[in-house]
């Protein structure tokens, strides 16, 4: 987690505003990849790690091309991902959100492919080896 934590910075006014509007949002890769968690959120600092670190997936595959995701998403993720903030967002992105929330253990990500494993495993090994 101390490899992480140096990505993490204070949300700047704007962001923090999202928050505010956003409140189910935990935490975000912002576009500087750092990782902003938001200051609102009741989430056990095991939890806020597990968001820091979904987040921290999100900034390795967009600074690495090696870890550009390119498995199939199954049709409950497609079908989760229609039905929020993630509908009209592009598939690269449908497939980091899934390869991220499997990276941290989150539920929501559904049920993994062997491919979709596969990946997030390769991820995995690179985050604990950097």
């Amino acid at each position: 987690m101390d490899k992480i934590a140096q990505f993490i910075r204070t949300p700047y006014e704007s962001e923090l505003e999202y928050f505010k509007l956003n409140p189910t949002v935990s935490g975000m890769a912002t576009e500087d990849n750092k990782i902003i968690l938001n200051p609102n959120s009741k989430l056990s600092k095991a939890e806020k790690n597990a968001v820091a670190l979904n987040e921290y997936g999100r900034i390795v595959m967009r600074t690495n091309p090696q870890f550009s995701p390119n498995f199939k998403l199954t049709d409950a993720q497609m079908q989760f991902l229609n039905s929020n903030t993630y509908k009209d967002a592009p598939e690269q992105d449908k497939l980091a959100t899934i390869a991220a929330r499997l990276l941290s253990n989150d539920p929501s990500a559904g049920t993994p492919t062997i491919d979709q494993l596969k990946f997030v495993n390769k991820l995995k090994d690179y985050i604990n080896k950097e």
